[in-house]
């Protein structure tokens, strides 16, 4: 263990990724740049009898590519996604784990909910065939802190290891935390990240009848299902997959001559204490996160050239977090603008719940690192409640600092900042 340096610096030199837009960083990362949609109608369950038919799926993955076939029996899809965004980012960076460096190597990664397909197989079994036909190993891998544990089986990373819990900004937290266990000396480098598998009936069932979910525009496909800050927008949709981010000392990559994708440089956490599901009224407890990231480390304000909202498409959630917005940038986020772009990435892979703040870093970090900017899909009808430039075609815009910004059941907010790394 080191001595604290909250002076630290910190880079992101691995990413990894499973989405409903590709399988890998550089499918997923096209899919964001040319307005490819994940969305379509659910397969997973039988939806004819819903009136919300749109999910956000992961296609084409194997689990069997990333962990053991028998844990891979024994798990599901939630633990599964997690581990093989995780190796791809450690993979990304090219940092080796050996015996030497293991207990130096923490892994901070979290889910929403866990393995709740395992819980609801394991009642059905128990109900069906009775109590001794219920699989022992069960509890184990349907835990919410089971992946970031199987991330260190996986990868022999032994150093630091938690799953921060925070809802929808389950990702976000995560990402940040690993940046601060660095800077506080607990490990040298983090396995960061969130996964969610919230594809399952109760589910979509529950989220239907809380009036949440979205339908597409009138006698349009199911793709414009989504569509962040949109006049006409009435919902939003769920998505599954999972965001892995490698984060390392940034002397320490210097030295090994790792890529270095970002910096991570701000982090702001802040509760809403108001409602288990409606934001607070103005946006205050989003709103106060934003302003913790911005003045952990003196990231000055109007440096900011994206955010990566949390955006999710429901009618209040999107003009809260339009004023949390103002209320941190002032008439810079203002449409007319055009200073502070805003690019909606959920209008494509739909609300990844826990695994949305990781997916949404990643998104954010390919944003500084390239300098672009992924157009928000369907964005077509400006809504005067949500005054923001929301960039609906994919752009080139020189990016200093970019925000993810992600807003939790419960009433949790969470903030990061990623800064340009410029070569110093």
């Amino acid at each position: 263990m080191r001595t604290p340096d909250y002076s630290r610096r910190v880079a992101v030199t691995g990413l990894g990724v499973i989405s409903p837009v590709g399988n890998d960083v550089a499918t997923a990362w096209a899919n964001l740049l040319n307005g490819v949609s994940g969305l379509g109608e659910i397969t997973k369950f039988d939806v004819s009898r819903y009136e919300h038919k749109a999910g956000g799926q992961v296609k084409g993955f194997d689990a069997t590519a990333w962990m053991d076939p028998k844990a891979v029996r024994r798990s599901e899809s939630e633990m599964h996604f997690g581990v093989a965004a995780a190796k791809q980012a450690l993979a990304d960076s090219g940092f080796e784990i050996t015996d030497a460096n293991r207990t130096e190597v923490g892994v901070v990664y979290g889910s929403g909910a866990g393995g709740q397909h395992l819980m609801i197989e394991s009642f059905r079994t128990l109900l069906d065939k009775g109590p001794n036909r219920v699989p022992p190993t069960f509890i184990a891998n349907a835990l919410v802190d089971s992946t970031s544990g199987m991330i260190a089986i996986e990868t022999g990373a032994i150093g630091h290891n938690v799953c921060i819990v925070s809802a929808c900004a389950t990702g976000t937290h995560n990402v940040a935390e690993g940046a601060e266990a660095i800077r506080r000396g607990d490990c040298i480098a983090v396995i960061s990240g969130s996964t969610e598998a919230p594809l399952i009936e109760v589910a979509h069932a529950g989220f239907g009848n809380m009036r949440g979910l979205g339908s597409p525009r009138p006698g349009e496909p199911l793709e414009t299902v989504s569509r962040p800050f949109d006049a006409t927008r009435n919902g939003f949709v769920l998505g599954e997959g999972a965001g892995g981010l490698f984060l390392e000392d940034l002397e320490l990559a210097k030295a090994r001559g790792a890529k270095i994708y970002a910096e991570v440089v701000g982090y702001g956490s802040a509760a809403d204490g108001w409602d288990m599901i409606q934001p607070i009224e103005g946006g205050t407890g989003s709103a106060r996160a934003m302003k913790m990231a911005l003045d952990r480390r003196g990231v000055p304000a109007d440096e900011v050239d994206l955010i990566n909202p949390h955006g999710t498409s429901t009618p209040v959630g999107d003009a809260r977090e339009s004023e949390a917005i103002w209320t941190v940038f002032g008439a810079r986020a203002s449409g007319k603008a055009t200073s502070l772009a805003i690019s909606g990435t959920k209008s494509m892979t739909g609300h990844m719940m826990g695994a949305a703040g990781a997916f949404e870093a990643f998104a954010t970090v390919m944003s500084v690192h390239e300098q672009t900017v992924p157009g928000t899909l369907n964005y077509r009808d400006p809504d005067p409640d949500c005054d923001l430039w929301v960039v609906d075609e994919t752009i080139q815009r020189p990016i200093r600092y970019a925000l993810s910004n992600n807003i939790g059941l419960g009433g949790h907010n969470g903030a990061v900042i990623f800064k340009r790394y410029d070569g110093d």
